[in-house]
């Protein structure tokens, strides 16, 4: 484990070396990521899960240009877009909306 200083709060952080993709890709075999939003973080989380193998499934508004973007990306509607409560109650999740969608939907997730 490393120990690495952000803004003066030490940390221990786990490093690859500590625990690899392939471990990753085992403890998560039988699991769904939800990655809820498709925005800049959100994408780049989606995109980078599914290329290394992990079951990953979007979480995001339909009729929205990030939708589309989702869309064109391989994932299918129906099949790999799901409604919110079914996503967060079956799935592990990363919540990655900008700070005014997760204040908005909010009010959604904690009475799931």
């Amino acid at each position: 484990m490393a120990k690495l200083n952000f803004g003066g709060s030490e940390e221990n952080v786990v490093t690859r070396e500590e625990f690899p993709l392939s471990k990753a890709q085992e403890v998560l075999k039988d699991e769904v990521v939800a990655v809820i939003g498709y925005g800049v973080q959100a994408r780049a989380r989606h995109l980078n899960q599914k290329d290394n193998g992990i079951n990953v499934i979007v979480g995001q508004r339909k009729g929205t240009k990030t939708w589309d973007k989702a869309v064109s990306d391989g994932f299918v509607p129906g099949e790999l877009f799901l409604k919110l409560k079914k996503l967060w109650k079956e799935n592990r999740n990363c919540y990655l909306l900008s700070d005014a969608a997760q204040i908005a939907l909010w009010p959604t997730v904690k009475n799931t």
